[in-house]
């Protein structure tokens, strides 16, 4: 997440609000879920391959716009007219993004020296919620080098509880301490 696109998230920003104004936004967004899932299978390869034939990208792009709400197809047709077809492989992820803040959720990721139970999950979901304002959807992921505590990104922040972290903060204020 915290890798996002920049173009990709302006190109996702102006298709979500536009959606958004003329009420296809669930279908704008299933579009785009699916353009994401053909992006990352490798079904779209040939349209981000350098060396295919222009012809033969702009059939890709229509066989593709023709399945696609219209807003979307329209998108997708200004990417390949523009020579910007990469930003489709960013588009997905940052429209979950504007789905998401318009529910007031954002989406992070614990870390931590071991398998993290659901339980425990939705506890460190609602402590990071009632901090930062949010609704929390989390995920985790095992990082040994952590040795003990958990280490939260949410909303572009670092929640630091772990024991490394921790050690390396008194690293840090032993260092620059007046003896």
């Amino acid at each position: 997440m915290s890798g996002l696109n920049v173009v990709a998230t302006r190109y996702a920003t102006a298709l979500f609000e536009l959606a958004r104004e003329k009420g296809a936004l669930e279908r704008v967004a299933a579009d785009v879920e699916s353009l994401g899932k053909q992006v990352e299978s490798g079904a779209l390869r040939e349209l981000f391959d350098q060396r295919g034939s222009s012809e033969r990208k702009q059939a890709l792009v229509d066989a593709l716009a023709a399945k696609l709400q219209p807003l979307t197809a329209n998108l997708v047709r200004l990417l390949a007219a523009r020579r910007r077809v990469e930003v489709l492989r960013g588009l997905a992820p940052a429209f979950r993004r504007c789905v998401l803040a318009e529910k007031g959720q954002v989406e992070g990721v614990v870390e931590a020296a071991r398998p993290i139970g659901e339980g425990e999950l939705a506890e460190i979901a609602v402590a990071v919620g009632s901090t930062i304002g949010k609704q929390v959807l989390l995920t985790s992921r095992v990082n040994a080098e952590l040795i003990a505590g958990v280490r939260v990104f949410v909303d572009n922040r670092l929640i630091d509880q772990s024991a490394v972290g921790r050690l390396e903060s008194l690293r840090h204020k032993l260092s620059v301490a007046r003896l």
